[in-house]
């Protein structure tokens, strides 16, 4: 079975990781503080998951899952992840991780400054509005269980919701397209990391974000954003999309 590596261990990394459990995929997680401060969740979810360090889980990894913001000071695993799939669910925010101008203007979207970060490996923008918390409010007692739990449903369900996956990487996509499946989710493809704006916060997909949409529903609203949200344009002269992440690594999986 697949061996996702977590790196993240508050509230999105510890949630994804009890349903990817839940799922039959094996975990290893990491947060900031060591792998001593994690017994009580690894404990919670059982056999297939084990704690290490942000590296041991990067290595151990087939595919990663990035739990936290986009910082550019951060010092990723970088090594490790290369040429891995690396899934992001991270939001661009700016009151919470201050303005970034290339997001602002619309020359990049926070996950291509993230793949600028990772330039080896394959992000891929996914669970990116799903909550990883109960809802806000709870109007009844199942809404205290986290989205990501509560509103998966089996394949073929009337009430199944959908999820969308941006990625430069067709790799990325397949994979994703299949844990979320696993996870109970029918997927809208939303490549490349380009057109990831479309579903950042503001727009119309993300206003109806909360108790989740169908696949019909979330084309729409992704289609929606050309028309209510301002336009997004490359500043003249800008490579494409591609290659300006180009991996300095020999031999890179592409």
């Amino acid at each position: 079975m697949t061996t996702i590596g977590v790196l993240g261990a508050g509230q999105a990394g510890a949630t994804f990781a009890r349903a990817a459990v839940g799922a039959g995929y094996d975990i290893v997680i990491a947060n900031s503080r060591g792998p001593h401060t994690l017994r009580s969740l690894i404990e919670d979810l059982g056999s297939r998951a084990r704690a290490g360090t942000a590296a041991e889980a990067a290595a151990a990894a087939d595919v990663a899952f990035l739990a936290f913001p986009y910082s550019p000071s951060h010092e990723l695993p970088a090594q490790e992840l290369a040429g891995k799939i690396v899934i992001d669910n991270n939001n661009y925010m700016a009151w919470r991780d201050g303005n970034f101008p290339e997001v602002d203007s619309g020359a990049a979207t926070i996950q291509e400054l993230r793949q600028r970060q990772l330039p080896c490996a394959k992000i891929v923008k996914a669970f990116s509005h799903i909550q990883f918390h109960e809802r806000i409010p709870a109007r009844v007692p199942d809404e205290r269980i986290a989205a990501l739990l509560r509103l998966a449903r089996p394949r073929g369900d009337a009430d199944r919701k959908a999820l969308i996956v941006s990625s430069d990487y067709p790799d990325a996509v397949a994979f994703v397209t299949r844990l979320y499946d696993d996870l109970g989710f029918d997927t809208v493809d939303n490549s490349p990391l380009a057109e990831s704006w479309r579903s950042a916060p503001g727009t119309p997909m993300w206003a109806a974000s909360v108790d989740g949409q169908s696949r019909d529903e979330l084309v729409q609203n992704l289609r929606r954003a050309d028309i209510l949200s301002p336009p997004r344009r490359r500043r003249p002269g800008l490579p494409p999309h591609r290659s300006h992440h180009r991996c300095p690594i020999e031999n890179r999986t592409s």
